[in-house]
């Protein structure tokens, strides 16, 4: 059985694709191995709303200290996190979960979005394989 399937990812994951299909286009972030997709601030509350739907869970510069080993452990391999940045997860005490790292840009009218699941003991399946799903969920084809 694969556990993306089976923890949970795979539903918050397809859940918010299918709620932003046609709102955000994603893409694969090599460096961080998420999904990236980039907005206006124009749609930030819009965006924002639908994210705490399913990840509600929020993280900032002033909570992070308090936040679960997991969480910590994203946020240090996003190299810390700035006043104005969010870390917003599902629940960190399950075995896995996703995470989203909401990053706004110094021009003042983007924000970024980078979102995968986070698995608290190594999943069974390959890394690629994990990969190549989080892309699928996503509609992201290369």
């Amino acid at each position: 059985m694969n556990i993306l399937n089976s923890s949970g990812p795979e539903n918050v994951c397809k859940e918010l694709s299918n709620t932003f299909q046609g709102v955000l286009s994603w893409k694969w972030d090599d460096r961080f191995q998420t999904v990236l997709a980039e907005f206006n601030i124009d749609n930030q509350a819009h965006i924002h709303e639908v994210l705490i739907r399913r990840l509600d869970r929020i993280w900032d510069s002033s909570t992070i200290e308090t936040a679960p080993e997991a969480v910590r452990t994203i946020i240090d391999a996003f190299g810390g996190i700035m006043p104005g940045q969010l870390l917003l997860t599902s629940d960190p005490d399950r075995d896995a979960f996703v995470f989203c790292a909401w990053w706004p840009w110094g021009n003042g009218e983007t924000i970024s979005i980078r979102l995968a699941p986070y698995f608290q003991k190594p999943p069974d399946s390959d890394s690629n394989g994990q990969v190549l799903q989080l892309k699928e969920w996503f509609g992201i084809r290369n």
